[in-house]
């Protein structure tokens, strides 16, 4: 069933000197900004695909807009094999990356847009274990 969702995230409790601490950090005007750039690459991307976001690829689109380096690939393989992810999860995986990699405005996914997604599926693995 986990197989089947795409971001797995453990959410520890906040320490105190993290919820007192005033130190400046992203607001969420800008993430909001961040998130209608991504969005507009993705409407831009898929434009004639008949889909508007990354969720929605097919395989075949997988294949053509998820296309990695071959230090991306490597590191796919191994998270594959080490991890024993199934097919399913490959595809969620680079269709994670791919938003990571709109969200930074970046055109190709790099190691570590893979590695976040990679991450976001590893808790999946602690009920299998």
């Amino acid at each position: 069933m986990l197989d089947r969702i795409d971001i797995h995230i453990e959410v520890p409790s906040v320490k105190y000197k993290e919820l007192v601490d005033t130190s400046s950090c992203e607001s969420s005007a800008q993430i909001r900004e961040r998130v209608k750039k991504a969005r507009n690459i993705q409407l831009e991307r898929f434009k004639g695909d008949g889909i508007f976001c990354n969720a929605h690829m097919t395989h075949k689109q997988i294949r053509k807009y998820c296309k990695l380096g071959q230090k991306e690939q490597d590191l796919l393989k191994m998270a594959m094999t080490e991890l024993n992810f199934s097919a399913r999860a490959y595809d969620k995986i680079l269709k994670v990356s791919r938003t990571i990699a709109d969200l930074a405005d970046s055109e190709s996914i790099k190691t570590e847009h893979l590695s976040e997604a990679i991450q976001y599926r590893s808790l999946d693995r602690d009920f299998f274990i």
